[in-house]
């Protein structure tokens, strides 16, 4: 039957089409009539064509609610996979900021709905008109509030500053995902420009909440899938209740706001793998270094295969300490820890994209920057220093040594496999490869300084270290 209707709704077109003037407007087609698009060729109704619903032919990556769950999805995993590192790179901000107090995440979390309410009240068109705009906003709200309040309360996780135990995950990035992704639901389709400045004001929005040492980075993740994903509920149910998929549908899916160019901006987390021990002359590590990266990449194509871009980010190493036993029972053993290295990235260069088809793109770049080290200490631990009172030695730990690395040029090189699961969205491995050298300078405790035989064992006040390694991860990647 529905091969039949279909056939007889082809036909009744196509006469119509015979008989209507130039001047029609596809406008006049009711937008909650049917499941099916008309997509016009150009501005005469004479000249379009009918898709039909290719439903039962999707792609598994195609189906809708698939799509949309996507981006929460990745976003949950990388919370899972990251829980295990919350303290490491908590660490990492206690060494680059100790001291960073800034709330404006407290207010920037409400921007992206204060301006698409602010560009309906401006007369700009959107998906939807006011009123239903606000209903779903408030469908998207309800479900957030919903998600994050009984997981909090029930978690229970403490939060890094100690305050309370209602860290997981963290609210501020979920509500400030869910206005990010409300304002690229009304205005996505007018520009991808407005995708990309409410995705960036939430990104920064919870990157405040772990400078602000107020959540873990698996909170911050959690969040970021919960926000995004409340809003993509919050429009299913409205849409749903009206019928079809926003009362300015038609005339927004003739705008073409997308030029075929790759250009993107990702969010990307792996694992970093040194190819050189990073401390071989200062003799603190007998192997080589493993860690982990997390950060942002962009880049924007001035065609379809060159484009210019960039990263930003960190990559932190830790070091396994160095054990030693005594001839002399009495001496017991020493242990020799050095926090781990910590590496604040800054890179800018050339991209090149090659299309294999219209899912599968590879990415291929050579970038130049500057890396920027975390200063960290150098303790022993051991049965001499089980002896000492706890001021000279706090937790049973006494600092010998500060090590500070230089600021070093960087020049890396890499590849990322990017699968498109639509147009605005895609899942890329990357590999890449980092190349710097760093001058280590060391300042000693006093002790060991004005001890000649103490000092020259523990290596001279500077060396140079071979900075090599790779990184291997995913990025959530999104096109614009």
């Amino acid at each position: 039957m529905k091969k039949n209707f279909y056939c007889i709704l082809v036909m009744l077109l196509t006469s119509a089409n015979a008989q209507v003037n130039d001047s029609i407007s596809l406008d006049s087609i009711p937008v909650a009539y049917s499941k099916f698009s008309l997509t016009p060729i150009n501005d005469s109704v004479k000249d379009f064509k009918l898709d039909l619903p290719m439903d039962g032919n999707q792609g598994f990556f195609q189906k809708p609610l698939v799509k949309k769950s996507i981006a929460p999805v990745i976003l949950f995993a990388a919370a899972g996979a990251t829980w295990g590192e919350r303290e490491h790179i908590r660490e990492i901000r206690n060494r680059y900021i100790p001291t960073f107090r800034h709330h404006y995440d407290d207010y920037l979390q409400y921007s992206p709905a204060v301006a698409t309410f602010g560009l309906k009240a401006a007369g700009i068109k959107g998906r939807n008109n006011l009123g239903r705009t606000a209903i779903s906003y408030g469908a998207s709200l309800l479900i957030m509030g919903a998600i994050v309040n009984s997981i909090k309360y029930t978690a229970k996780v403490e939060r890094p500053d100690g305050s309370s135990r209602n860290s997981f995950p963290s609210g501020h990035t979920s509500n400030s995902f869910m206005n990010a992704t409300f304002l690229h639901k009304e205005y996505g389709l007018v520009s991808p420009a407005y995708s990309i400045g409410g995705y960036s004001v939430a990104t920064i929005t919870g990157l405040g909440r772990g400078l602000n040492n107020r959540h873990w980075i698996s909170d911050v993740l959690a969040g970021a899938g919960i926000g995004i994903i409340s809003t993509e509920l919050g429009y299913f149910f409205v849409n749903k209740f009206y019928k079809n998929e926003g009362d300015n549908i038609g005339l927004l899916s003739k705008i073409e706001n997308h030029n075929g160019h790759p250009s993107f901006i990702a969010l990307k987390a792996g694992a970093a793998l040194s190819v050189t021990n990073f401390l071989k002359e200062s003799e603190l590590d007998d192997d080589k270094e493993t860690g982990l990266e997390m950060g942002l990449e962009g880049a924007y194509f001035f065609s379809k295969n060159w484009g210019i871009g960039g990263s930003f980010g960190f990559s932190s190493f830790t070091v396994k300490p160095l054990h030693f036993d005594f001839d002399d029972p009495e001496l017991g053993s020493m242990d020799i820890i050095t926090e781990s290295l910590g590496f604040l990235n800054v890179d800018l260069g050339p991209y090149y994209a090659h299309h294999f088809s219209d899912d599968w793109l590879l990415m291929l770049k050579a970038t130049g920057g500057y890396s920027f080290p975390a200063h960290g200490k150098v303790l022993v631990k051991g049965d001499l220093i089980d002896q000492l009172d706890e001021e000279e030695a706090p937790n049973g730990e006494l600092v010998v040594a500060e090590y500070r690395p230089s600021r070093a040029f960087r020049f890396s090189t890499g590849a990322a496999l990017t699968y498109k699961f639509n147009p605005e969205l895609g899942l890329s491995a990357y590999v890449d490869y980092h190349h710097s050298n760093a001058k280590i300078s060391y300042l000693y405790d006093e002790v060991i300084e004005d001890d000649e035989g103490m000092n020259t064992e523990a290596n001279s006040d500077t060396v140079k270290e071979k900075i090599r390694y790779f990184t291997v991860g995913l990025r959530l990647t999104a096109f614009f």
